[in-house]
């Protein structure tokens, strides 16, 4: 599933190809034609992420709130295409266009729907220091701190963290030592705060580059002489579908579990408890 870096790098993207332009939008596959119908020829006034949701504002008519999910998919492209029934939306400007495949959710909904969601999610890393929505850490350390759950657990809940996905979960416990499987309550607010600036640079960087990279300088393929890592996710890691290998930092071997139905990845001699 798409982290949150994707999904704000994606609201940069259809801001700088479709905003202030009328839009072309149809529903080739056809489960959003109703909505498609009311938004074709209106102007795309803004974009916006939360956590793992996609918002585009098309004014007096709404916000189209995508959620990617599993299996959803984003292309751009320069020239029409032939309409494809797996399209579930395309927005077309002359020169730019877009295809959304397979989301588990794109809907046309109001304002009060749309907070409705921010209401529900956590703070997100990426959205702006003193977001009245959603830029508060500190809401965040309110519930970790009070809570039984392994920490591990805990950054992967979106209604605690918005955005936070399994490969920044391993890494940022990682670069921090800490046990995955330490309970929330047992994090102290010195390491909570060093984890949350961690992810606002992080994600950050994931956002300009396209891609997740958090290994330090000393431990990149450059500096270590190894060879660079390859993977369909790209970018370089410490632990993250590591499972066996040796640890960049202690050589131990990288371990994996399944905690909360998502695999684990942690190295036991850095990550010590």
């Amino acid at each position: 599933m798409p982290e949150g870096h994707t999904i704000h790098r994606l609201a940069a993207d259809h801001r700088d190809r479709f905003a202030g332009h009328p839009v072309r939008v149809s529903s080739p596959q056809g489960k959003f034609s109703a909505a498609a119908e009311l938004l074709d020829g209106q102007t795309l006034h803004e974009t916006e992420a939360h956590g793992k949701h996609l918002f585009l504002g098309f004014g007096a008519q709404g916000w189209v709130h995508i959620h990617l999910g599993l299996f959803g998919r984003v292309d751009f492209g320069t020239s029409p295409l032939p309409p494809l029934d797996t399209v579930r939306l395309r927005l077309a400007v002359p020169g730019a266009h877009m295809d959304l495949r397979g989301p588990t959710a794109c809907a046309l909904i109001t304002d009060a729907e749309k907070n409705a969601i921010h209401d529900r999610l956590g703070p997100d890393p990426l959205r702006p220091p003193g977001d009245p929505l959603s830029g508060d850490p500190d809401r965040a350390w309110e519930r970790i701190s009070r809570s039984r759950t392994t920490v591990a657990a805990l950054l992967l809940d979106q209604k605690i963290v918005a955005g936070v996905g399994n490969v920044y979960r391993a890494e940022v416990l990682f670069r921090h030592g800490i046990d995955p499987y330490r309970p929330g309550r047992g994090l102290r607010r010195a390491e909570w705060d060093a984890i949350w600036a961690d992810l606002v640079e992080l994600m950050r960087e994931g956002v300009r580059h396209n891609r997740i990279d958090t290994v330090r300088p000393e431990h990149t393929p450059e500096a270590m002489g190894r060879a660079p890592r390859v993977d369909d996710h790209g970018g370089e890691v410490y632990v993250y579908r590591r499972a066996n290998l040796p640890c960049h930092v202690c050589a131990a071997p990288v371990r994996t579990a399944e905690l909360a139905a998502r695999n684990l990845f942690w190295c036991p001699g850095c990550q010590r408890g």
